[in-house]
């Protein structure tokens, strides 16, 4: 492999969706995961979250420096920061009850990140971040399943409803049923860094997990 490896690049049918709605079959992914509870605006443990899971991300990219390279190291672009999120037991409104969010921030990890190469990184991160809760950190494959409908969001985190509401229709029209449960989550995808984008130019993918529903006899 030649140049540096970008995942938004080179899977654009995963990182490059358009504004209007579509089906997607999303494979198995590896991914650093960190869980927690809390409005991601004020939250500390939202931030030390986000932390974390950079710390991870960036210690196993720079490997290559550190001597302990992993088999099959390829150079690359870290991938975006994604969430999933769900609404903690007796809440019913994602405006209102922000500090009852739920959640598992997570990245994208190269197919070369196995478990040795997460204690190496574990390992790493602990010399040089000490304050950091390493052990908030778990890897795991990750499949959200055969169907996925997906839609680019631009603008706030609070104006999501008028794209959910496109993605709901979507759903009904073409014959699916939303299947957002308890193992399968509301996603969303960062493509840019809040702290540095006005808000009416964030761009964040939006995933819903659904299933085909039955024709009628």
């Amino acid at each position: 492999m030649t140049g540096i490896f970008d995942f938004k690049k080179e899977y654009k049918d995963l990182y490059a969706p358009k504004t209007n709605p579509s089906a997607i079959d999303v494979p198995e992914m590896i991914f650093i995961m960190v869980d927690g509870r809390g409005n991601p605006n004020t939250s500390e443990e939202y931030q030390a979250a986000v932390e974390i899971l950079y710390g991870f991300s960036y210690t196993v990219k720079m490997s290559k420096k550190s001597g302990t390279q992993p088999k099959g190291y390829f150079d690359y672009v870290v991938p975006p920061l994604e969430g999933l999120w769900w609404l903690s037991e007796g809440s019913d409104s994602w405006k209102n009850d922000k500090d009852r969010y739920c959640w598992t921030s997570m990245i994208r990890q190269p197919e070369f990140v196995d478990d040795i190469v997460f204690e190496n990184a574990k390992n790493e991160l602990v010399r040089k971040k000490p304050h950091l809760d390493v052990l908030r950190a778990r890897l795991e494959a990750f499949k959200e399943g055969l169907c996925v409908v997906q839609a680019l969001h631009i603008g706030s985190y609070d104006d999501e409803p008028r794209t959910n509401a496109a993605i709901g229709q979507f759903i009904t029209d073409n014959g699916y049923a939303s299947d957002i449960s308890g193992t399968r989550r509301h996603h969303e995808i960062y493509l840019n860094d809040p702290r540095k984008t006005v808000p009416e130019k964030l761009k964040t993918i939006i995933r819903h997990p659904v299933s085909k529903r039955l024709k009628k006899a």
